[in-house]
């Protein structure tokens, strides 16, 4: 009799790389949102802090892909975590509406609302957000950035994100900066180093730097948007969605505040025309691109309501309260950020109590 025959020995599998360490900043919001949850601030503190409504940010919806250099993880969360918020939404008593209806409410009062918003026009909002969206009928906008759709365009953060993962050296002489970029927490840390550098200054710059160190590591400036954003095909297919409502989010995604007046009125009004020319429908709606204070103030606010926007959204955080019908062009969000995908976190944010402290007790932030 032979022997038996032993099967060949399996590689193992691959290990998932680690997720990336959390920022100081991120540890102590987890930390926040824990305490928050277990001292059930957001229950009792919740009547008090929060608004009429809130109108929550995403930007991609995609399954989970650990990485352990990934400097823009927060701002993609899961199809899961996405069904997810929509069910405790729900749970906790807030009603879905879409951004057409909020002037109105906002004004009235009455059962607290959430609105759902999607920056920039990621092909992911359609294969994995649409269609849980659409389970929950849940109605929902997606603001667009007309260079974007049309495949060109500079997704800027991303293309700094993937030079970096391709060189092992990251220098920046016009900021001072030699960093080593070897591993991940070196990427990782020359990341933050120089977005921060070049977030602070005139964004000429901030793109022409970016465009040099995609050069330098064999990737061509503005090639990104047509593999990660939706075609104008594409936004018309989605457009069928009697859910979906588009809004204009300029057309090269400038951070406004930046820029002379004439700059950010052709930009919004430039980027709103096109995208009712391509999809035939009205654009009622606007969100500045970055939407922080450094990015979009007074003058800018100005300018969406001189134009005829019924809603401009910011990212300044916060809840929604009756003084806002009064600012309808300069209305905070609250982030659903990828680095806090738990049910701790998100029940904080429905509860508008870590905006207490974030916005030292101001419920409106429009200066």
């Amino acid at each position: 009799m032979s022997a038996p025959e032993t099967a060949a020995p399996q590689p193992a599998a691959p290990r998932p790389a680690p997720p990336p360490p959390l920022s100081r900043r991120h540890r102590l919001f987890a930390a926040g949102f824990r305490a928050i949850a277990a001292s059930r601030a957001d229950l009792w503190l919740g009547p008090v802090a929060r608004g009429r409504g809130l109108i929550l940010t995403f930007h991609h919806v995609r399954p989970d892909r650990p990485d352990s250099y990934d400097p823009n993880g927060l701002l993609a969360i899961t199809p899961d975590f996405l069904d997810r918020t929509l069910a405790l939404v729900r749970r906790r008593g807030f009603e879905i509406i879409g951004l057409d209806a909020l002037p109105a409410r906002l004004a009235a009062g009455g059962r607290p609302f959430v609105v759902l918003t999607f920056d920039d026009g990621y092909r992911d909002n359609a294969e994995h957000a649409a269609p849980i969206l659409r389970r929950h009928g849940a109605p929902w906008t997606l603001f667009v950035t007309s260079d974007f759709a049309s495949g060109q365009g500079r997704l800027w953060w991303l293309e700094l994100e993937e030079a970096i993962r391709r060189l092992d050296r990251v220098r920046v002489p016009e900021a001072g900066l030699d960093l080593p970029a070897r591993q991940a927490r070196e990427k990782s840390a020359a990341f933050d180093r120089v977005y921060r550098q070049l977030r602070s200054g005139p964004e000429a710059r901030l793109l022409a730097v970016i465009a040099d160190l995609c050069v330098e590591a064999g990737l061509a400036p503005g090639c990104m948007a047509g593999g990660l954003c939706l075609s104008w095909s594409e936004l018309r297919s989605l457009g069928r969605d009697p859910l979906v409502t588009f809004g204009a989010h300029t057309i090269s995604h400038p951070m406004l505040a930046k820029h002379d007046a004439a700059v950010a009125r052709r930009e919004i009004a430039e980027g709103r025309a096109r995208i009712a020319a391509e999809l035939g429908r009205p654009v009622p709606h606007l969100s500045y691109p970055v939407g922080d204070p450094t990015s979009a103030g007074p003058r800018d606010f100005a300018l969406a309501r001189e134009l005829g926007f019924a809603t401009a959204v910011t990212t300044r955080p916060g809840h929604l309260f009756a003084a806002h019908a009064d600012h309808l062009h300069a209305l905070p969000r609250v982030s659903v950020n990828g680095h806090h995908q738990t049910e701790a976190a998100l029940s904080a944010l429905l509860s508008g109590v870590p905006f207490l402290a974030w916005n030292r007790g101001r419920r409106l932030n429009v200066a």
